[in-house]
């Protein structure tokens, strides 16, 4: 009798549909998917380690695994995960998270893309892949992930993204790309806020919000419904001070024919920095459907800026991401999803004081610590 653990991976991709044909089924879908589960949370950055960790950890995996034909091949893992439908991969991944984690209302969901600089191929004129990614800031989870097509942009990736996640109470932050009507709409069908940077070329509407801000600095604001709010930072000898400021009530003045969903304030964010005897100053204008709240609004603009530091840098310095070479069909897409597993798994596990490359050095020597830390989730 097989030993199983209190967790089982295949439970979440039973939705999966096989794409090899029959006389190429040596091994069970599911015990592929497993094993690289188990071995991308350890550590593991290609279907070589892949590899490399079913052997080291044969035994162990027999306890639970029906492994008709033995271990896969590094060159399995690679066909079958070229094949699968990422879609498909990306809906079972989504329905895991939803399972163990509720987003709480007033969280923040940064909205960003990252481009996988190996994953560019010159020989064959493919394009470095770039993938756009949904992370709850507070709770700390990559809720969801769509590959940009390869000749398109963002803004075709984003409505893709937005219309597949739960995002009702949150606030959805995205930078100047995403400040497009229909994205916005998007979001306010979701029973979410939005907070969205401003970019220039956005018709006469960031003139107008500029325009505005200057002549409120002048008055003192006087007569325009605003809050205002301040942050100071010291570190790394550099001195910061962050002004916040947010009008609001404004939106039938600066949105007359109401073409943004429930455009209700504007922001701005001046951003004075004092290093090496030098003060640089720069302001950021943004569009929200918030009310009322410059302190709400900061918490909103600061969280997006930290998915650099949250989400990308764990992505390119514990889990390889931009060193990760593969490129074949389906296979980067999938593999950026097997990524994301092990970031949200290992960031959900709080009992071990380590980052989560030190979590994956654990997992990967101490079997019992790897099926806590898929109990958890």
């Amino acid at each position: 009798m097989k030993l199983k653990p209190k967790i089982t991976i295949a439970d979440h991709f039973l939705g999966i549909e096989d794409p090899r044909i029959d006389r190429t089924k040596r091994h069970n879908l599911m015990d592929i998917i497993t094993i690289a589960v188990c071995a991308v949370i350890c550590g593991a950055d290609g279907w070589v380690a892949i590899e490399t960790y079913e052997c080291a950890k044969y035994e162990w995996l027999k306890t639970f695994l029906d492994l008709p034909n033995g271990i896969p091949s590094h060159d399995t893992f690679a066909r079958v995960f070229a094949q699968i439908n990422p879609q498909q991969f990306q809906s079972c991944f989504l329905d895991w998270m939803k399972s163990v984690q509720k987003i709480t209302s007033g969280e923040v969901v940064a909205i960003d893309g990252k481009t996988l600089r190996s994953s560019y191929d010159e020989s064959s004129d493919q394009s470095a892949i770039v993938m756009v990614s949904a992370w709850a800031t507070t709770n700390r989870l990559v809720l969801g992930q769509v590959k940009v097509d390869e000749k398109s942009n963002e803004i075709t990736a984003i409505p893709e993204l937005l219309k597949v996640l739960e995002l009702s109470g949150c606030i959805v932050t995205i930078d100047a790309i995403g400040c497009q009507k229909e994205i916005v709409k998007l979001i306010t069908q979701k029973d979410a806020d939005y907070v969205i940077t401003l970019k220039k070329n956005q018709g006469n509407l960031y003139d107008e919000v500029e325009k505005l801000f200057k002549s409120g600095i002048s008055t003192g604001f006087e007569g325009i419904e605003h809050s205002t709010y301040k942050t100071e930072e010291t570190g790394h000898g550099r001195h910061e001070i962050r002004n916040y400021v947010m009008l609001t009530g404004i939106g039938s003045q600066l949105d007359p024919d109401s073409v943004w969903s429930k455009f209700s304030s504007v922001g701005m964010v001046e951003s004075i920095r004092l290093s090496d005897g030098k003060t640089t100053v720069e302001t950021r204008y943004f569009i929200s459907s918030l009310i009322k709240n410059a302190e709400e609004f900061s918490n909103a603009v600061r969280s997006h800026w930290g998915i650099e530091n949250s989400l990308h840098w764990v992505l390119d310095v514990a889990l390889k991401e931009d060193d990760c070479r593969i490129r074949k069909d389906n296979a980067p897409q999938n593999f950026a999803v097997l990524r994301q597993i092990a970031v949200n798994v290992l960031g959900k596990e709080k009992r071990v004081k380590r980052g989560i490359k030190n979590k994956q050095f654990l997992a990967a020597m101490d079997n019992n610590y790897l099926l806590s830390v898929l109990a958890l989730a």
